[in-house]
């Protein structure tokens, strides 16, 4: 299959994907989708084993993808965007302080309990994964998904200060998480670097990255408000806001600040400031619309390529066992990095927090996880390239588990807690 077959693949299977959740599941989207997803690359999987020319077929059109090009420098800054687009800038000011703290020290704390104990767990099995590679795995399951985690808060019935406080941190969450991705993917093939040296580097790289994406986002977001704000066309006025994305996410990788920070404060200032001051409705609501669809599209084409990639898997016990420890590894993570920042933070601020086991049951991990994990495929600093398959599947169990069981658990485990939370 060629590259244009491929997306005409992934767009029809995308549409009919939607088609069913809507019509007869009738679940949040991010909960129908998963599911539908989930059962189609089972499918697709058990025939692969018996039919081994579908296999063939699947390892030819996966080789056809550039996975790294597609996720980091292309849908990445999409999905970072739509979920910046809705959330409102005065409701995360409220919560600023909860919100920097768990995005920030929550994550890099996350990362390093991820990484150790999956270390520790594949050692223990046998499995030749490099310590590095187990950090990169804290790193892209460790940040929440805002998408996914407003729409099953909103199915759920959560107080609005804890849907704010809880997907105010999934996005910035994301976007600190896709810069310690980076750097350590950056460092990853460096195996002489001295650990001070990589440290310390690691460190400068990753304040240089996110201070400077953030500048860049508000400049770029800035110039494409004052050009909407001229016009009253919303068809120019969306496709400004796509070129704010593609454009500049592109720039932001030219100029080596954080891409992912570019998009998210981006979208932002445009979901905020420029839907109310530089806007009509018929703008509004068309804009809305156009990138509710974009963010379906590349959700669901990513839990497609996942379903293709599982074909190429050759599944077994230890794997298997990865997996369901991953699972138990991600909760605990969880669990220690949200109580940790929050128990010092209430030592100086009265600020409410909400519950940390509400707040650990509802970090619902999404397709950015799977994105990143697709972007590991095809790395080549690897000697041992094939176990890079066990983080890939391990993210995909996670995130099944994180979408399905929490979404489909938290409105009771809200309704048992909130009374004491």
């Amino acid at each position: 299959m060629d590259i244009v077959e491929i997306f005409a693949l992934t767009i029809t299977v995308a549409a009919l994907f939607s088609y069913v959740s809507h019509r007869w599941l009738r679940l949040p989207r991010a909960i129908g989708l998963m599911l539908i997803g989930l059962a189609v690359s089972a499918t697709i999987a058990g025939i692969g084993r018996w039919l081994p020319e579908l296999q063939r077929t699947a390892v030819a059109t996966l080789g056809a993808i550039d996975f790294n090009r597609l996720v980091l420098h292309g849908v990445l800054g999409v999905l970072l965007f739509a979920g910046a687009l809705h959330l409102d800038l005065d409701d995360l000011r409220r919560h600023a302080a909860v919100i920097l703290v768990l995005s920030t020290v929550g994550v890099v704390l996350s990362t390093a309990i991820v990484g150790w104990l999956m270390w520790e767990i594949v050692t223990l099995l046998g499995i030749a994964l490099p310590l590095i590679d187990c950090l990169l795995f804290g790193a892209l399951i460790s940040p929440t998904d805002p998408i996914a985690v407003r729409a099953v808060l909103r199915s759920s019935g959560v107080p609005d200060d804890v849907e704010v406080q809880l997907t105010g941190e999934s996005l910035f969450n994301d976007g600190i998480g896709v810069v310690v991705f980076l750097t350590l993917l950056r460092y990853a093939g460096d195996p002489h670097a001295s650990a001070a040296t990589s440290v310390a580097g690691a460190l400068v790289v990753f304040l240089r990255e996110v201070v400077g994406g953030v500048a860049f986002g508000i400049a770029i977001a800035t110039a494409a408000f004052v050009l909407i704000k001229s016009v009253n066309d919303y068809r120019i006025e969306i496709l400004l806001s796509l070129a704010l994305v593609v454009g500049g996410y592109a720039s932001a990788e030219r100029m080596h600040v954080s891409a992912p920070m570019t998009s998210v404060v981006s979208g932002l200032l445009i979901g905020n400031h420029g839907r109310a001051f530089a806007m009509s409705d018929a703008t509004r609501e068309r804009l809305d619309l156009f990138w509710e669809v974009i963010d379906d599209l590349v959700n669901t084409v990513l839990f497609v390529l996942v379903g293709l990639l599982l074909l190429t898997v050759a599944v077994t016990g230890k794997l298997l066992v990865t997996s369901a420890a991953a699972i138990i590894v991600t909760l605990l993570a969880r669990l220690v990095s949200i109580g940790i920042p929050l128990a010092l933070l209430r030592r100086v601020t009265r600020i409410a927090t909400p519950s940390v086991r509400l707040m650990t049951w509802a970090g619902v991990r999404g397709p950015l996880s799977i994105a990143l994990a697709l972007s590991l495929y095809q790395r080549s600093v690897h000697a041992a390239s094939n176990e890079i398959q066990v983080i890939v599947v391990a993210t995909y169990v996670v995130v099944i588990f994180s979408v399905i069981v929490h979404g489909l658990t938290l409105r009771r485990l809200i309704r048992r807690m909130m009374p004491t939370g």
